[in-house]
């Protein structure tokens, strides 16, 4: 594979000689696209679901309203931290030793910059 992102050989344990750099590249951008553009569009649409029912001026619309809100705000809320854990739980247990190899190639693959 012909490839302008050097291979990663944190994952050469499992019988891979190196995972593909572009493929890694790939991942730890969606995963970086999903952290910042996910919550900011559901905070902007629970936003505009807030101002609809503000200018209906009708009470239950506006509880409606606020209620779609603090779901869509819970929902970013909880996008954005699962990626969080995630990221913190093989920082955690990834490191250096046996049986480690796993965890090594998960977290390099995650956090992959082309050098």
């Amino acid at each position: 594979m012909n490839s302008d992102y050097p291979d990663i050989t944190a994952c050469s344990a499992f019988g891979i000689e190196a995972f593909p750099g572009d493929i890694a590249h790939l991942i730890a951008t969606i995963i970086n696209i999903i952290k910042i553009v996910v919550p900011i569009l559901l905070i902007i649409w629970g936003m505009l679901d807030l101002g609809k029912s503000v200018i209906a001026q009708k009470e239950e619309e506006i509880k409606k309203g606020q209620k779609l809100f603090l779901k869509r705000l819970l929902t970013a809320a909880i996008v954005y931290f699962i990626i969080v854990i995630v990221d913190l739980v093989v920082g955690i247990i990834g490191g250096n030793g046996e049986g480690k190899e796993l965890w090594n190639c998960i977290d390099a693959i995650i956090h992959y910059k082309a050098e």
